[in-house]
Parts: C-alpha cells; structure tokens; sequence
C-alpha cells in the first residue's frame, strides 16, 4: 500500500526506508531516490518555493502510485513531496519502492520521479545569489525521460 505526503517540514530516511520495509512483508528490495535543491557555480541558487494545489496533489500522487503498485507488483512504496521555501542543499522529494525483487524496485522508483518531475502540480521558483527569482520551466530531457514509460 502507497504512502503519500505532500508537507513542509523535512523527512527522516532511515525512518523513512525503515517504515517502507515494516510496510512490505516479503520484500526483497527497496529502491529509492532523494531530490536536493542544487545550487552550481553556474546556477548560485540560495532557496527554491515549491507551490501546489493540496487537493489535486495528493490525488495525483496517490493515483499515480497506484499505477506503480500495480505495474511493478510493489508490495508498499512512498513518496514524500516538500513545499514552501528551501534552502539549497534542503531535500525537496523521497521516494521508496518494496519489491520482492530489485528490478521492480528499481524500475518503480524510476518510473514515480519521472512522472513527479513531469506531470505533478508543483510549480518551482528559484531563487539566486544575485537577488533574482525565475520561475523553473519543463525541461525536453524530463519529457523524454517519462516517454519511455
């Protein structure tokens, strides 16, 4: 079963993998991704505000985790999903996968962070070391990424 949480305050991994684990009975692997706000000597980015609708992204994430039980045979996964103001080096996305075997865990946490980045109602502003703010657009590698699924 899914556990979604779209929330401010940060996540804890090791409690995070170790509810994952309590929640798959049988599991053989676990896959997982964590998203950082990433600040470059190119791109000095000091925070990112994540918005969101909280209705339409719960349901959202939950539908899609719902497709990723069923088309990888997971037996539990997570996705953690934080709003508000980050600072860079914060982490803004968890996502866990229990599988009895590692392809499926592994092919599960692809497949939810490809259709997070690309199809789940948050919208990212950076904002850089110079005082400027832009609003982060789609990004064509993103698309193609999720294509594949």
């Amino acid at each position: 079963m899914a556990r979604v949480s779209v929330q401010s305050e940060d996540f804890d991994l090791a409690t995070e993998l170790d509810l994952l684990q309590q929640a798959a009975p049988g599991c053989g692997g676990i896959g997982s991704f964590i998203g950082i706000v990433r600040s470059t000597a190119e791109r000095p980015i000091i925070a990112m505000t994540l918005e969101h609708y909280p209705g339409m992204t719960a349901t959202a994430i939950a539908g899609i985790t719902a497709e990723a039980e069923a088309r990888f045979s997971l037996l539990a996964c997570t996705v953690i999903h934080r709003y508000g103001r980050l600072r860079a080096g914060e982490r803004i996305v968890f996502v866990g996968a229990a599988a009895a075997h590692r392809r499926a865990a592994l092919g599960a946490t692809s497949f939810l962070i490809d259709w997070l980045k690309t199809k789940a109602p948050f919208w990212k502003q950076e904002h850089l070391a110079d005082g400027t703010a832009a609003w982060v657009a789609a990004k064509a590698e993103d698309d193609t990424d999720a294509g594949r699924w």
